[in-house]
């Protein structure tokens, strides 16, 4: 009976994740860029440590898109007007998915470009 409750809520969090995936543009987005990550990580042989900082970037950066669309539901949910607040808590959100992805792809750009300018020998 206790295994239930368990169940319950990794099946809420699965569907939560697949309902990003299918309503959220930017959520796909992010997705194509981990499949990047996996394609360009396998090519380029990335180290165990590089690995684990690309995996680790992509999971916040999505964690961060997940958490967004929640804030914007739920300011949703309390107002459909034009209210200072609702704004600040949306804009705050988005922008902490940015701050991650920019600082994501910043970190991506100094693990793969030298791999990459090593693999066209343009270094």
């Amino acid at each position: 009976m206790a295994a239930n409750p368990l169940f319950k809520s990794f099946e809420y969090a699965f569907s939560g994740i697949i309902t990003g995936l299918k309503t959220e543009r930017n959520m796909m987005i992010h997705y194509s860029a981990l499949g990047l990550v996996v394609v360009f990580g396998i090519t380029l042989k990335l180290s165990v440590t590089e690995w684990c900082i690309c995996l680790i970037l992509c999971a916040l950066v999505i964690s961060l898109e997940l958490v967004n669309t929640a804030v914007e539901a739920v300011v949703d949910l309390v107002t459909k007007e034009q209210r200072r607040r609702a704004k600040l808590a949306k804009d705050t959100a988005a922008g902490a998915v940015l701050i991650a992805a920019i600082t994501a792809a910043v970190i991506g750009g100094i693990i793969f470009v030298p791999k990459i300018l090593a693999l066209f020998a343009l270094n």
